[in-house]
C-alpha cells in the first residue's frame, strides 16, 4: 500500500534516509529498529550539539584519542556491522565531533576484527584552533551581542555544509564521519550525491535541508515531546523518523512499520519550527532557507506529504562556534520534605551563600560572579505566574553558583552537607554526592569566509583530496535578516470579539528550543480558522510580558528581547528570545538552560473575548 501512495507521490529516482539518533545519547534501540525494520538506503546519525561539542573537547584534552562520540562505533554500529554491509545502507554522521580521525580509525578496527570491507571516508578541518593566533589580530567580534575575540578561547569549529559529504560519497564511501557540521547537511548531503543535484539549485537544496531538519532530532518528529503527548502511543518502541525524497524535492516523511510514536501534521509542524529564528531566513552554509510557505499534507496514517521550501542564495560564509573559558561554576540539589517546604528551603540556601561569602572574605577571595536559586515544586521556573501555595510540604532546592577562581567553590561545595544538620529540618540527601565544581565555556558565535577553511577528505586512512566550494552566486544579508516589521509594530488585523475565553492549549501546539543564549517558540494553530485569534492575542509584547522574569534587562527596544515572525504554510507563528536563557548551554546555572520548557508553560497563556472557535472550526470543515 505505501509503496503505491510514494509512486502516487515521488516522481522519478527516490532515496530513503533514516534518523537513529538524534543527540549523544539517544535510545540504542533505534538503529537495529531502521536496520532491520526497514529498506532505507542511508542512516544518519546527528550527535552535536554546543553541550556535545564541550563536553568532546574537554574529552580530548583529557586523551589525544578520544574527541567524538564512542557510541557510534560501540553501540549503533559495532553489533550490526556485517548486516549493514550486507543489506548496502549507507551512514552518515557527525559523530566525529572534535576527532572525527579517531572515531573512523576506531571504526576500521571494529571492521577488521568482524572481516567487513568498508570504505570509512573523514572529513575534518572545521577545527579553526590552529589560527586562533591570526584570528586574535583581526578584530573579530561576536555576531549577534559585538563582543571583542575572547582572550581564553577553548574550542573553535565551523559550521559546513553539505559538499563534502556528497564528494566522500562521490568517491564511494560506504560510511562518512564528520566533525562540526550543519545537521541538516547529513541529510542533504546525501541527496546531493544520489541526485547530482547542483549547488545553485537553492530550491532544492532548501528541499533537502527541509527534509534534514525535520529528522535531525529523531522521534521529535515522530511524537517524542508532541504536545498531545496523551495520544501518542508505545514510547518504549517509538519509531524513528525516514525521509522518501522524490529528484524534485517533494518528500514524504513515515515511520517502520509496527512502531509505536506518531507522525501527523501537527507533530512535523512542530518539528518544523523547532530551533530556528526567522523561519523566512533560515541560514545555513549552502543555502539560506524560506519555510513559510511550506505545505504539509496527511496522506496516509503516519506518512506526511512536505512541500514547499524555497531556498536563496548562502553568505560568503561559514558560521563558526568558540567556546571560551569563564570561571567555574557549581550546582547542588536537594530535597526537602516537612510543613514550609518552600520557606525551610530558601532560608537555608540564603544561609549558605552568606556563609560562603564569610568565607571568602576571611581569605581575601572575591564574591560570587553569580548566584541562582530555584525551588522546584512551587513553579519557581513560572516567575510571578506561579500559582502554587508556599506551604507546599515537598520541594527539592535547584542552587547554583558562578566564581572565576574553583577554590572558592570547592568552599562552597563543603558547605552544603553541614545544612543538613545546621540549618532548616527535612532535608533528606544531596543529589549524586558533594556538589562538583566545574569549568564554564561560554559560547561566542562569528562568520568566516568559505574560502578561507580547508576541508579535507580522507577514506580508509588516506588523504584523497582538499574540498573547495563550488563557485556559487553568494549574497550580503544583514547581521538578522528580518522582514518588515510584523503585525503588532504597525498594522494589527481586526477579528471579531466575543466571550469565550481559552488557555492556548486548546487552539495550538507548541515548540521551543535554544540556539546558545536564544530560546525560539513555535506556536501552531490546531485548525486554519484559529490563526487570525493567535496572532491577535499572542503580540511580542504579551509574550514577552508572560516571560518576564526570564529577561535580566528589560530596557530597550522590544525587538532587541523578543521577535515575532509569521509562517502561514503551516498556520503558525516563531517567537524568538534573546538571551533568555541565562548564557545558555553549560553557561547557564537555571533549571532550563535550553528553554525546553517553555512552549509547555505558553500553553497555559488566556485568549480572552473571542468567539467559539470551536464551533467556527466545525463550520469551516462542514
Amino acid at each position: 500500500m505505501r509503496c503505491r501512495f510514494y509512486s502516487q507521490l515521488l516522481k522519478g529516482k527516490t532515496v530513503k534516509i533514516a534518523c537513529a539518533s538524534g543527540f549523544w545519547g539517544d535510545t540504542a534501540v533505534a538503529a537495529p529498529q531502521l536496520i532491520y525494520g526497514a529498506k532505507v538506503d542511508y542512516i544518519v546519525f546527528d550527535y552535536l550539539s554546543e553541550i556535545t561539542m564541550s563536553l568532546l573537547i574537554a574529552a580530548k584534552k583529557k586523551s589525544p584519542d578520544m574527541g567524538y562520540a564512542p557510541d557510534f562505533v560501540q553501540i549503533s554500529l559495532a553489533p550490526f556491522i556485517k548486516d549493514i554491509k550486507k543489506k548496502g545502507i549507507k551512514i552518515v554522521s557527525n559523530a566525529g565531533g572534535v576527532n572525527p580521525t579517531a572515531c573512523a580509525a576506531y571504526l576500521r578496527q571494529v571492521c577488521d576484527q568482524a572481516d567487513v570491507k568498508l570504505n570509512i571516508a573523514v572529513v575534518d578541518g572545521d577545527d579553526l584552533m590552529p589560527k586562533v593566533a591570526e584570528l586574535e589580530k583581526l578584530g573579530i567580534t561576536e555576531m549577534d551581542s559585538g563582543m571583542p575575540f575572547p582572550k581564553t578561547v577553548h574550542s573553535m569549529n565551523a559550521y559546513i555544509g553539505c559538499g563534502p559529504i556528497a564528494h566522500a560519497l562521490d568517491r564511494g564511501a560506504d560510511i562518512v564521519i564528520t566533525g562540526r557540521c550543519t545537521d541538516s547537511s547529513l541529510v542533504l548531503g546525501p541527496l546531493v550525491h544520489s541526485f547530482r543535484w547542483s549547488m545553485n539549485n537553492f530550491d532544492l537544496l532548501a528541499a533537502g535541508s527541509l527534509a534534514g531538519h525535520l529528522i535531525e532530532c529523531g522521534a521529535q518528529v515522530t511524537g517524542g515531546i508532541f504536545t498531545d503527548w496523551h495520544i501518542v502511543k508505545d514510547w518504549d518502541n517509538i519509531g524513528f523518523p525516514i525521509v522518501e525524497v522524490g529528484e524534485d524535492g517533494h518528500f514524504v516523511l513515515t515511520k517502520p512499520h509496527h512502531t509505536g510514536g506518531l507522525v501527523s501534521t501537527a507533530t512535523v509542524s512542530e518539528q518544523l519550527l523547532y530551533e530556528i529564528g526567522d523561519p523566512a531566513h533560515y541560514f545555513l552554509p549552502d543555502v539560506v532557507c524560506d519555510f513559510t510557505n511550506v505545505s504539509l499534507n496527511e496522506v496516509a496514517e503516519n506518512m506526511v506529504q512536505v512541500t514547499g521550501a524555497r531556498g536563496n542564495p548562502p553568505s560568503g560564509e561559514y558560521k563558526v562556534s568558540a567556546t571560551y573559558a569563564d570561571g567555574y561554576r557549581s550546582t547542588v540539589v536537594v530535597p526537602v520534605g516537612g510543613p514550609r517546604a518552600s520557606q525551610k528551603v530558601k532560608k537555608s540556601a540564603e544561609a549558605i551563600i552568606k556563609r560562603c561569602r564569610r568565607i571568602f572574605h576571611q581569605l581575601h577571595l572575591d564574591d560570587f560572579n553569580e548566584v541562582h536559586m530555584e525551588i522546584l515544586g512551587n513553579e519557581s521556573m513560572y516567575g510571578s505566574l506561579s500559582n502554587i501555595s508556599q506551604d507546599i510540604r515537598e520541594v527539592v532546592l535547584w542552587l547554583a553558583v558562578h566564581h572565576k577562581q574553583s577554590k572558592a567553590l570547592e568552599f562552597f561545595s563543603r558547605e552544603i552537607a553541614p545544612a543538613g544538620t545546621g540549618m532548616a529540618p527535612g532535608m533528606c540527601n544531596i543529589v549524586g554526592g558533594r556538589p562538583k565544581v566545574s569549568p564554564v565555556l561560554k559560547l561566542f558565535s562569528f562568520l568566516y569566509p568559505k574560502n578561507n577553511l580547508n576541508i579535507r577528505i580522507s577514506m580508509n586512512g588516506d588523504f584523497v583530496e582538499e574540498y573547495i566550494p563550488p563557485e556559487v552566486p553568494t549574497k550580503e544579508y544583514t547581521k538578522r535578516a528580518y522582514p518588515p516589521p510584523s503585525s503588532e509594530e504597525g498594522h494589527t488585523e481586526s477579528v471579531s470579539t466575543g466571550n469565550s475565553s481559552y488557555r492556548l492549549e486548546e487552539l495550538a501546539y507548541t515548540r521551543s528550543g535554544d540556539k546558545g543564549n536564544n530560546s525560539n517558540i513555535g506556536v501552531i494553530a490546531r485548525h486554519p480558522s484559529y490563526l487570525p485569534y493567535l496572532r491577535q492575542a499572542l503580540t511580542a509584547e504579551r509574550v514577552e510580558a508572560y516571560f518576564s522574569h526570564l529577561f535580566t534587562d528589560r530596557k530597550g527596544p522590544l525587538s532587541e528581547r523578543i521577535r515575532r515572525f509569521d509562517v502561514p504554510g503551516i498556520h503558525g507563528m516563531n517567537f524568538l528570545l534573546y538571551n533568555a536563557l541565562g548564557g545558555g548551554g553549560i553557561a547557564s546555572l537555571r533549571v532550563d538552560p535550553q528553554g525546553k520548557a517553555l512552549g509547555q508553560m505558553l500553553l497555559d497563556f488566556v485568549i480572552e473575548d473571542i468567539p467559539d472557535l470551536k464551533s467556527l472550526a466545525t463550520k469551516t470543515k462542514d
